[in-house]
Parts: C-alpha cells; structure tokens; sequence
C-alpha cells in the first residue's frame, strides 16, 4: 500500500492519472479540468509522476511552446486502480445523496 501511496498519493496525482486514462493531454487542458489546482502544484504533481516514470512529458519546438502528458506504460498499469478508485467515489456519494462538486477535478470533460 505505502508503495503505491508513494507514487500517486496526494489531492491532485491520482486524479491527474485518471484524466491521463483517456490520452495525451496539454498542459493546459489538464488545467481545465483539475480548475482548483494552483498551475505552481499541478506542475510540481506532473513533475513527481514524471520523476517516478508514471507520466512521459513531450516538448514540441513551436511557438508558443507545447508541452504534453500522457501516461507511461507504468502510469497506464494503473488503470484498473484508479478507475476502481473513481467508481468507489461516485458510490460513496451516491449512498450519502451527495453529487460529485465539479471543482473536485474528477468530471471528465465533455
């Protein structure tokens, strides 16, 4: 448990993950859907996936610049937990009558 803890423990890295599931993103659609992440923590929280070889970050030579994310083979190995982690979530509201707050980060984008 400490383990995986280590790796994607914390309010923003497991829900950064869930986002990555569905494919590459840019830097600045992961800011539009993680909303209440300050850029600074987001950046620190890619950073820590990409130090551990969950995340793969790519810099495109263009102007403006272009970074994207997506997950590693390691970060998508991660699939089943984190998707069983969003599943867990969404039940638990349902059973306290609770919606899932939009700002949480967790509402994929349409």
């Amino acid at each position: 448990m400490e383990a995986t803890l280590d790796l994607v423990g914390g309010k923003w890295k497991g829900v950064i993950v869930y986002h990555l599931l569905d494919g590459t993103l840019r830097f600045n659609e992961l800011r539009r859907r993680l909303p209440t992440a300050t850029q600074r923590v987001l950046i620190r929280q890619l950073r820590e996936l990409e130090e551990s070889g969950l995340v793969i970050r790519t810099v495109h030579a263009q102007v403006p610049p272009r970074v994207d994310y997506a997950l590693s083979a390691e970060g998508r190995s991660l699939d089943q937990l984190v998707r069983a982690m969003h599943a867990w979530g969404q039940a638990r509201l349902e059973r306290i009558g609770r919606t899932a707050p939009s700002a949480a980060g967790l509402n994929r984008a349409a």
